[in-house]
């Protein structure tokens, strides 16, 4: 099982980059979206590039550095654990520019902590309406959307086992030398039984025989007759 959990580098490749890229855009596009009139105004930093606000801070930056670092966990991932817990830091900061407005208006009452509001007014072919529905799109709702969908795919590939998965746990399997008891089995000689040498060795087969005779002497019944001597042939009287 350990084996296993090793797994290739290019596993988390492309679905990391992205993440990077949409994590980089998340956190970046409050402060230089302005520049081409795609922003959200605050009421103390209307349309305003590079202003730093609490609502900028929770809910573009904080999302936007999860869904990066995650990326980059993806892409540099060598072990199995690494790449599920970058695709998940992923997820959850998909997931707070999905839901974190929300959340912000319900948990500080305050008001201190806002999004702010999309800008408005008829824009070369696109109207207000429409104007406003891609500015939070790219905000918040659509590049939330992609990040969660991107780490999901990333988090599906790292719980898979592979082909080359099991190739590179076999891989990894044959550096390990071998243990004591494994070498002691391949130094050892084959075992004997007996007295006697084994085949192939210095003594003769004739020494062998004539050793195997002295050791185990032949045991002899003392209820054999010995046969008498034959007399020769009989010859008759002179």
């Amino acid at each position: 099982m350990t084996g296993v959990a090793r797994i290739p580098r290019s596993r988390g490749g492309v679905s990391g980059v992205l993440l990077i890229l949409l994590g980089a855009w998340g956190g970046l596009v409050p402060f230089v979206g302005p520049y081409f009139h795609y922003a959200y105004t605050y009421a103390n930093a209307p349309d305003k590039a590079w202003h730093y606000t609490s609502g900028r801070l929770w809910l573009s930056i904080v999302p936007g550095a999860a869904a990066l670092i995650g990326g980059l966990l993806v892409v540099l991932a060598t072990h199995r654990a690494v790449g599920v817990l970058g695709a998940l830091l992923g997820a959850l900061g998909g997931a707070w520019f999905i839901v974190g407005a929300s959340v912000i208006k319900l948990a500080v009452t305050s008001g201190s902590i806002s999004p702010g509001v999309p800008l408005s007014g008829a824009t070369g072919p696109l109207n207000s309406a429409t104007r406003q529905f891609l500015e939070s799109l790219g905000f918040f709702t659509g590049t939330g959307v992609l990040i969660v969908f991107l780490a999901a795919l990333a988090l599906g590939r790292f719980s898979v086992v592979g082909v080359r998965d099991a190739a590179l746990a076999e891989e990894l399997s044959m550096e390990y030398p071998a243990t004591s008891e494994q070498l002691t089995e391949e130094v050892s000689p084959p075992a004997t039984t007996g007295e006697f040498p084994i085949a192939g060795s210095q003594y003769p087969a004739s020494h062998q025989a004539e050793t195997a005779q002295q050791e185990y002497p032949t045991a002899t019944s003392p209820f054999r007759r010995t046969p008498p001597a034959d007399p020769g042939p009989l010859r008759g009287p002179g």
